[in-house]
């Protein structure tokens, strides 16, 4: 499984597009579009992305219908940004990254990156996309101090510096930095990219360079916005589908601000892909969004409510699920959840307490720890064995995979778990037969939850008996998301049950930031993250071993120019995890389930994830078409 497909001159190559001519594919009309709109030759690119469904062992679809899906709140709408997951480049269904709004990107020494968009492209209000919109992303918006106080973001700067950024000609841009820049395009293939590109025709009225100040003034005023920049801001709304009156290059635009409780998104009637027998993508006219209690969404689904549904389902609603696929005519397909670990227990090795800190940092703990939790009973009480009981790490579908990752001191071995929680000095017991620490307080573990998944807090339930025996007492303490960040930026935050690391099935193209200590919001080393993206402003410098090697690792991907290179740094950061135990991993392959109404081309196994997979949109959602 591969990533990147680069030839030796650097060309970044599409096997999206079907070798045929253009002049060979004859153009249909869309049934049921504005009569006011420009013909289909004049909508789309004049070399459009073909899809060739049979290619892809789909079937040819046919246009119309309204797909309802259900939100469990309002600002979800922001999803038909990630599921259309139309982008510069964007992975395919086998994490190969492949030119989608891009014609190609050339690549040169890691380091030099010509994009190049296509011919008569248009943004959903029919006005040209071209290279004038990545230039006023660039210079206008991020070269900005007003718009951008904090400079250019991460994946632009290398070494402290900023590209050098040229405009070739109409369609083309290069962006050139004095080191390899492998962080580049796997950004711009995110479910939530940078979009580093913005509908510029609309968006300079609002800018102090372009727009006339009057007119900036009166509408700074509507939104009570104190100048112009905070006003260009909050019209610049590329991801939340909130202006309606910003253009996209989305498949799915919202057109009307009329409820908070049912979005409607209409057809891009310039989107920039066809099928093989000349009909514009999307297939689908309408999604309709409609709010609901997330608590009712399965039981909705259920009811045959929702066309198409993933959000707000999980492992549990299975059974109940299945029972009504015959009354209401769906089919509950079941994928493959991309995360590392469905549940994983944090250590928090940045916690502020000394003992505790000492502790949680002794690898002997951690794997104690490991060695005492019956992963097979779990797997077996609460996926009903369908899962695969190991650590917290990358999955079987990764080309990173071994064996060993998952299973290095993930067995259950409780008279080991002792052996080692003695060996440490931890034999003093109190009356009650709990651990003591070093000093003289119970060696209870208080464990935080976000109290989004039940799941979760019943794994701790179980885990808890286990760790029983080993005479460690956990108690399992209910929070919020905010709350247990709030703790861990406090030091406070001792351990914390969450869900494993987001991305489970990397290849050695994608950045290992899920793995490395250069996230402030991951629990297990908020300091550590902190004082990476602050660039030691804030937080503490790694002083842990391990974390100091992990550090290293990334940086030395950072400046990697080779697959090969970077496969070798991924395996070592794995072999670090496996060896040391940073997050303990419970059971990890738990099954998606994915309701399917009258919807065709929606495949029975897929990917689920976030990044990469955007949910549906790895699977491409615009070829998905309605039956009836």
């Amino acid at each position: 499984m591969k990533l990147l497909d680069w030839k030796r001159t650097g060309l970044f190559v599409t096997a999206a597009l079907l070798a045929s001519p253009l002049a060979a594919l004859e153009l249909k009309e869309t049934p049921g579009l504005d009569a006011s709109l420009p013909p289909v030759a004049e909508r789309v690119p004049s070399e459009p992305l073909v899809v060739d469904m049979e290619a892809k062992g789909r079937t040819v679809g046919q246009h119309g219908g309204s797909l309802d899906t259900l939100i469990g709140r309002s600002k979800d709408v922001r999803l038909i940004n990630v599921w259309g997951y139309a982008r510069l480049v964007g992975y395919n269904d086998r994490l190969e990254l492949v030119p989608d709004i891009l014609a190609n990107v050339e690549v040169e020494d890691g380091r030099i990156f010509t994009l190049h968009t296509r011919e008569g492209h248009k943004w959903s209000d029919g006005d040209p996309f071209d290279a004038e919109d990545i230039r006023y992303y660039f210079e206008d918006i991020v070269s900005n101090e007003n718009l951008t106080p904090s400079g250019l973001p991460p994946f632009l700067v290398v070494n402290g510096k900023g590209p050098k950024f040229e405009v070739i000609d109409d369609t083309t841009v290069r962006f050139t930095w004095d080191d390899p820049n492998p962080l580049f395009l796997p950004e711009l293939a995110k479910s939530r990219p940078p979009f580093i590109y913005r509908p510029s025709h609309y968006l300079r009225q609002f800018h102090e360079k372009y727009g006339d100040p009057d007119f900036i003034t009166k509408e700074a005023g509507k939104v009570k916005a104190r100048s112009w920049a905070p006003l260009h801001n909050k019209k610049d709304d590329m991801y939340n589908a909130r202006n309606v009156e910003l253009p996209t290059l989305q498949p799915w635009v919202r057109k009307r601000d009329d409820s908070d409780l049912r979005f409607v998104l209409e057809r891009n009637p310039f989107y920039h892909r066809v099928d093989s027998t000349g009909q514009q993508l999307p297939y689908i006219d309408e999604i309709i969004m409609t709010v609901a209690d997330g608590k009712l969404i399965p039981a909705k689904s259920q009811a045959g409510e929702s066309n198409l549904q993933a959000r707000n389902l999980s492992f549990s609603d299975i059974t109940v699920l299945k029972k009504g696929e015959k009354q209401n005519d769906y089919v509950t397909a079941l994928w493959s959840n991309a995360k590392g670990s469905e549940i994983a227990i944090k250590p928090n090795l940045t916690v502020k307490d000394p003992v505790w800190r000492e502790l949680l940092r002794d690898a002997r703990f951690r794997h104690a720890l490991s060695l005492g939790i019956d992963r097979v009973l779990l797997n077996r009480v609460l996926f009903f064995g369908l899962g695969t009981p190991g650590n917290d790490t990358v999955l079987a579908a990764s080309p990173l995979y071994k064996p060993e990752f998952t299973s290095k001191w993930a067995d259950y071995d409780p008279e080991k778990a002792n052996a080692l929680l003695d060996e440490i000095g931890l034999t003093e017991r109190d009356d009650d037969g709990v651990r003591l620490l070093p000093d003289g307080r119970p060696l209870e573990i208080i464990v935080e939850t976000a109290g989004e998944a039940q799941v979760q807090e019943d794994a701790l339930e179980l885990v808890s008996e286990m760790w029983g025996e080993i005479g460690i007492k956990l108690f399992a303490k209910p929070s919020q998301r905010d709350n247990m960040r709030e703790r861990a930026i406090a030091g406070d935050l001792v351990m914390s049950v969450w869900w494993g690391f987001e991305n489970g099935i990397p290849t050695s193209e994608m950045p290992p930031s899920d793995y490395v200590p250069v996230r402030g919001d991951e629990l297990s080393w908020h300091s550590w993250g902190d004082y990476y993206e602050t660039q030691g402003e804030g937080g503490e410098k790694p002083d842990w071993p391990p974390a100091e090697r992990l550090m290293e690792l990334y940086r030395s991907w950072l400046v990697s120019k080779t697959p090969e290179e970077r496969t070798k740094i991924w395996e070592e950061i794995l072999q670090i995890h496996a060896e040391e135990t940073i997050h303990i991993g419970l059971v990890s392959g738990v099954r998606q389930p994915v309701v399917i109404k009258d919807v065709k081309n929606v495949p029975l196994e897929g990917i689920y994830g976030w990044d990469p997979g955007a949910h549906f949109g790895i699977h491409r959602m615009d070829e998905f078409y309605l039956s009836e």
